[in-house]
């Protein structure tokens, strides 16, 4: 994951060291309820930036909340979308790519 942050340009302050505590009786499960609980907090964050700015653009009269939910996006806005989305699901399972690419080498 480091890596992915370099190259976006963003510094990671902390590396942690040593092993991973474990929590629950499985550390799988730790560490899929890590990459949930890091997705909540992403998912958190981008719900209140976008109501942020739909709440901006209805009272700068650019855009309505109806407008918003209106909107229906074309073939080429879906194409990049869907591009962008199988991006990202690969990244948040990397973790677990690695893995069963670990297993299956052995």
């Amino acid at each position: 994951m480091y890596s992915y942050f370099w190259r976006i340009g963003i510094r990671m302050t902390k590396i942690a060291k040593g092993k991973r505590p474990v929590y629950l009786d499985n550390p799988q499960i730790d560490k899929l309820l890590a990459m949930v609980m890091a997705l909540t907090g992403e998912v958190s964050v981008l719900h209140e930036r976008l109501d942020t700015i739909e709440r901006l653009l209805e009272v700068k009269g650019i855009l309505s909340a109806t407008e918003i939910e209106a909107y229906e996006p074309d073939a080429k806005v879906t194409k990049e979308r869907e591009l962008w989305r199988a991006e990202y699901i690969a990244r948040v399972l990397r973790v677990v790519q690695e893995e069963l690419e670990t297993l299956n080498q052995s």
